[in-house]
């Protein structure tokens, strides 16, 4: 499938992969419609800073509501599903809030597609449904092992989606990018917290624990990845990582930050920002072949390039002063 002119729904697009993935459509040449979070203010989140938001429909909206979710899939061709909570630290005081919006949300989407006729569904899910890696490089044959209830929540999400292909037919992929970043993410992970802390001139760097692996994923790649999916036809009915194959500690992660940016903070490592033990992910490391070999999609974009467009991003005051770099951010 093309998603040229196709007519897009992409739900959490007020985020940080959702916004850049609606860049991407929009310059595929495609018809997008945006789920905006609704709030009062009448505020559409990161998609407030892309350059072509008057090409784009806005919807705000909850994706927790089937009646809305219903009304905004008609005459839809794909969705893109990415409307998550995917803070791990806030599921710890609030896991309802996650069944809610991942698992009911994703039945809602499903359903939504099913009743509507949808061409094509892509499931954003998570590298984190896999917990500590018992093997590297991680495929998609690696155990599940809910290690928060925010992954947890994923797994459910990801069950519901595959169910309604395996019962009804819906032509659904379930696409599980591993670490994202890039401009405009969250302060709550790891490469915003530290380069915003360096940006503000912080001689003090506050993280948790160091030793953890990550693979680590520019989010253009991320969002081409999940595009290249939607196109692939032998791609429904899947489960597809998306990743680079490699993986760094965050211990390492800092060391080269700092060496990018010209800094020598000292590292602190706050009790309150470590996971309780029994939940935090140690290792993940993405095997991608099975992308590669149903897409044709490698990611293009190393890590250290990815790190100089984002640290060039985060220093531009306009951009930093968006972020409490002074409070912990779950």
């Amino acid at each position: 499938m093309d998603l040229k002119d196709k007519k897009i729904l992409v739900t959490g697009a007020d985020g940080f992969i959702g916004s850049h993935l609606c860049e991407l459509l929009l310059e595929k040449g495609c018809i997008v419609r945006a789920l905006s979070q609704y709030n009062s203010f009448n505020y559409w989140g990161w998609l407030e800073d892309i350059d072509n938001l008057s090409e784009i429909e806005v919807v705000s909206g909850d994706i927790r509501d089937h009646n809305l979710v219903r009304k905004i899939s008609e005459d839809i061709d794909v969705i893109f599903h990415l409307a998550a909570l995917i803070a791990i630290p806030y599921s710890y005081i609030a896991p309802q809030s996650y069944i809610d919006t991942n698992v009911t949300g994703t039945l809602n989407i499903c359903q939504a597609a099913l009743d509507n006729n949808c061409m094509k569904i892509v499931h954003t899910s998570t590298s984190e449904v896999y917990g500590t890696a018992d093997y590297v490089p991680i495929d998609e044959k690696h155990p599940l092992k809910p290690q928060s209830p925010y992954s947890a929540s994923k797994i459910g999400a990801d069950s519901i989606a595959w169910s309604f292909f395996r019962s009804f037919d819906l032509p659904l992929a379930v696409a599980r990018p591993f670490n994202t970043f890039g401009p405009r993410q969250s302060a709550r992970a790891v490469i915003p917290t530290i380069i915003s802390q360096l940006s503000k001139g912080d001689k003090k760097l506050m993280l948790g624990d160091l030793s953890p692996t990550r693979d680590l994923n520019f989010v253009k790649d991320t969002c081409s990845g999940l595009m290249a999916v939607a196109e692939a036809d032998g791609a429904v009915g899947e489960f597809v990582n998306i990743g680079s194959g490699r993986e760094i500690s965050i211990g390492d992660l800092v060391d080269l930050i700092q060496e990018k940016m010209g800094t020598n903070a000292e590292i602190i490592q706050a009790q309150d920002r470590i996971r309780p033990a029994g939940s935090e992910v140690y290792r993940l490391c993405c095997d991608n072949s099975k992308l590669k070999r149903l897409t044709g999609f490698s990611p293009l974009i190393g890590l250290e390039e990815g790190i100089d467009i984002t640290a060039k991003w985060f220093s531009n005051p306009e951009n930093l002063k968006k972020y409490k770099t002074e409070i912990y951010n779950v």
